[in-house]
């Protein structure tokens, strides 16, 4: 019996089949990062995301501990600085954790400053930056579920470690509403816009 080479359309048609199958059996949102080894505390085969961390002087000391918490969830991290209590001026680094989320390069960011505040006002200068400065597991909720942050901002100085951490691992748990929320959303990054588009017709004047 003579087998005929399959067509190309038939090639096609069972590649997809295979790639639905493969993303219907994965629990995880599709990962953004290339995968890595994962930390022993996380779950067998587990894919995490990228995350990018930063902190002024004050916020070093909570930065390192989330860091060092992170990869052990398995998440890949990468530090902005700053890397000693030396004083320094938090707009450096909350630019650099805002502009990698905005690249692309990193899922998410995480900046700690003494309030978070400020770290928050510089972020969202960022175009695609949602920063979000939580104090607590309930703001931590409502900033992803219904704003889609992308960027959380803690005040070393107003919370301490262990509710700090907490307020990581309910953000990154959290998952993104949409429905309602996502026309709201899509008004915020329709604002943005317009400003961008503003400030280029002014420099191109």
């Amino acid at each position: 019996m003579i087998q005929r080479s399959p067509s190309e359309q038939e090639v096609r048609i069972l590649v997809e089949r295979v790639l639905d199958g493969v993303v219907a059996s994965d629990p995880l949102p599709a990962p953004r990062i290339t995968p890595g080894a994962p930390s022993e505390t996380a779950a067998a085969g587990e894919v995490r995301d990228k995350i990018a961390i930063g902190a002024d002087h004050g916020g070093f000391p909570l930065k390192e501990k989330i860091g060092f918490k992170l990869k052990e969830a398995g998440y890949e991290v990468l530090d902005c600085g700053t890397d000693s209590h030396e004083a320094v001026d938090y707009p450096d680094f909350a630019h650099a954790v805002a502009r990698e989320v905005a690249s692309g390069a990193c899922r998410y960011g995480i900046v700690v400053d003494g309030a978070g505040i400020g770290s928050a006002m510089v972020a969202n200068k960022v175009p695609g930056v949602r920063a979000t400065l939580c104090y607590d597991l309930s703001t931590a909720r409502n900033s992803r579920e219904h704003n889609h942050a992308n960027v959380l901002t803690l005040g070393a100085g107003l919370i301490g470690d262990a509710l700090a951490w907490q307020i990581v691992e309910e953000w990154l748990s959290v998952e993104w509403g949409g429905d309602r929320h996502a026309r709201r959303v899509a008004k915020i990054d329709d604002i943005e816009r317009q400003y961008s588009k503003a400030e280029m017709s002014q420099d191109h004047r």
